[in-house]
């Protein structure tokens, strides 16, 4: 098994997507960079700690190599935002590879806990329909 730990966006979304590839085992929510070694969830969306919000992933590479990962990665959210990504807006949105805090435990799994929620519906929903259009043959 390997890791990579990407930030892309709000890890609600990010996370929603990388689940559903086949050779992905898990998708931790936490955070990336910032000033404070495992901040809260409070603290970063309040831009008190300059951190990323971020996934880590573990996957089989005999399954999935990362450079699919990646590509799955740079399709499904855009990096020419700064600190945004769609409607989401603050520095915790912003693209970065740095090192991984997990985030607490209420953020694991979010999407498919309030999958009828507003934004999920608005913001995650589009990303996994077109992960659906463009990855078929990796979603599980």
């Amino acid at each position: 098994m390997e890791k990579v730990t990407l930030a892309g966006g709000c890890f609600w979304c990010t996370g929603a997507v990388f689940k559903r590839l086949r050779g992905v085992i898990s998708v931790i929510p936490g955070y990336s960079g910032g000033t404070k070694t495992s901040p809260t969830y409070e603290e970063v969306s309040n831009g008190m700690t300059v951190h990323a919000e971020s996934i880590q992933i573990t996957f089989d590479p005999k399954i999935i190599n990362f450079e699919k990962l990646l590509e799955v990665f740079w399709k499904l959210h855009d990096p020419t935002t700064l600190n945004c990504q769609g409607t989401d807006i603050g520095t915790q949105y912003r693209s970065a590879f740095t090192a991984f805090y997990p985030a607490e435990a209420y953020h694991e799994n979010y999407y498919s806990r309030n999958r009828e929620s507003l934004y999920c519906r608005i913001v995650i929903d589009p990303k996994l329909q077109k992960l659906m259009k463009e990855f078929k043959k990796e979603v599980k």
